[in-house]
């Protein structure tokens, strides 16, 4: 036998296939459905799957798993050493939210905290960035200082600080006798008058290096011309920046204040290791209470509600900066 009859021999012998007019053979054609599963199995949707699927599970269960239940629990009235119930679903511990004055103190606490903290931080580094911005001598020594204490925790800031403001070995209250100014040698964290001022300020001090650097990099993007152009119209110094140079820095200013406002919803930790879980309601935000009601005191549902109000308002400030994205064609 040929060895051209037999191999042809042994593909007959293998399959369906049909048989060419040159006396090749062409293998018969897949049924549409098979096509179309093949065509899928090496898609790059099905492909991708094993890297993006898992994540995307664990995120679901532990994130918008453990949302979904904490707001299926403030819809309870679970307190104590019981099981919840889930029969009675009612927003009564949302009802007497208004009632409740250490709700109210730690409301006002945390927008106070959000508005004054964010607002101070994005002006002390954008002045920041604009003196950097001047090709001044040590300017990377400069930058670097001004952004080394965002890289310390809320664990460390709060210990540095609680230091600071000590009433007798603090060294504020230690310069401020030292120059003679002993009647502003203030209580400045045991006092409820400034005791949240005093936590603003101490945040500020951490995060208003960041603003310089989104800042710096917002005006080095600027291109030279503008500099120049506004200075032939006769804008210079102060004018020109105000009128010129920072409505261009719109959005800079966007992704800074959406940070600096998430870093103070989770001032949790600054405010806990520097008070404990009862600052007082001068100092208390919807966190600490938040931590304070539930593991404390153990009225599971009004914490859950509480952590749902926390949660609502951190929606509220990254919803828009995400859409705002989107339009752009960032996202």
């Amino acid at each position: 036998m040929r060895p051209d009859l037999g191999r042809l021999l042994a593909r007959l012998r293998r399959g369906p296939s049909r048989l060419r007019t040159d006396g090749g053979t062409a293998s018969a054609p897949t049924s549409g459905a098979g096509e179309r599963l093949s065509r899928l199995r090496h898609s790059e949707f099905v492909q991708s799957l094993p890297f993006w699927l898992p994540p995307a599970l664990l995120v679901g269960l532990f994130v918008y798993g453990a949302v979904s239940w904490n707001l299926l629990i403030s819809l309870t009235d679970w307190s104590g050493l019981a099981q919840p119930e889930y029969t009675d679903l009612s927003f009564e511990m949302y009802a007497q939210m208004p009632n409740d004055a250490s709700f109210v103190a730690a409301f006002r606490n945390t927008v106070v905290l959000l508005v004054v903290f964010t607002v101070v931080s994005l002006v002390i580094g954008l002045v920041l960035a604009i003196l950097v911005d001047q090709n001044i001598r040590f300017e990377n020594t400069f930058r670097t200082i001004y952004l080394l204490p965002m890289a310390l925790s809320f664990v460390v800031t709060a210990v540095f600080w609680s230091w600071m403001y000590n009433p007798s070995t603090g060294v504020i209250n230690t310069v401020l006798r030292g120059i003679g100014l002993d009647f502003l040698a203030l209580n400045w964290i045991g006092d409820p008058r400034t005791r949240l001022g005093a936590i603003i300020f101490a945040l500020t001090w951490q995060f208003s290096g960041y603003a310089m650097v989104v800042y710096l990099a917002g005006l080095r993007a600027i291109p030279t011309e503008h500099y120049e152009a506004a200075k032939v119209d006769g804008a210079s110094g102060f004018r020109m920046y105000l009128r010129v140079i920072v409505p261009q820095l719109s959005a800079a200013t966007t992704s800074a204040a959406v940070v600096l406002m998430v870093f103070a919803l989770k001032a949790f930790d600054f405010i806990f290791v520097m008070f404990g879980d009862n600052p007082g309601r001068s100092a208390d935000i919807l966190a600490v209470m938040m931590f304070r009601v539930a593991f404390s005191r153990s009225q599971w549902a009004y914490g859950a509600a509480v952590a749902t109000i926390l949660f609502l308002m951190a929606l509220a400030v990254v919803a828009p900066y995400l859409y705002i994205q989107y339009r752009r064609g960032d996202l």
